[in-house]
C-alpha cells in the first residue's frame, strides 16, 4: 500500500466529516457554520473518493473498515475539540 495513497485517502475522509459538522445545527464555530450550507454535499461526495481511494488500496471489506475508522474518529473527536475552543460567551450558539 503506497503511503500517499493512505495519507490521501485519510485526509479526504477528514475533510468530509469537517464538513458534514460545518453543516450540523450543532456546529459551534461561527465561521464554519456560515460556509457550511453546502457541508452535506461536498462531505458526501469526499466521503465516496475517500471510500474509493481504500478500496482500491485494501480491498473491499478493510477499505469500508478503514474509511469508516478513521472517518468516525474525526466525527467523534470534531465536537469535543469545538467545545474546548468555542467562545465561552455562547456566542457560537
Amino acid at each position: 500500500m503506497s503511503l500517499l495513497v493512505a495519507i490521501a485517502a485519510a485526509t479526504t475522509a477528514m475533510l468530509s466529516a469537517a464538513a458534514f459538522y460545518a453543516a450540523s445545527e450543532h456546529c459551534r464555530w461561527p465561521a464554519w457554520k456560515r460556509r457550511g450550507a453546502r457541508g452535506r454535499v461536498v462531505g458526501s461526495a469526499l466521503a465516496v473518493a475517500s471510500l474509493a481511494l481504500w478500496i482500491a488500496q485494501l480491498g473491499v471489506g478493510a477499505g469500508l473498515c478503514a474509511m469508516m475508522g478513521s472517518w468516525m474518529l474525526v466525527v467523534i473527536a470534531l465536537p469535543y475539540i469545538a467545545w474546548r475552543t468555542a467562545p465561552a460567551d455562547g456566542s457560537a450558539r
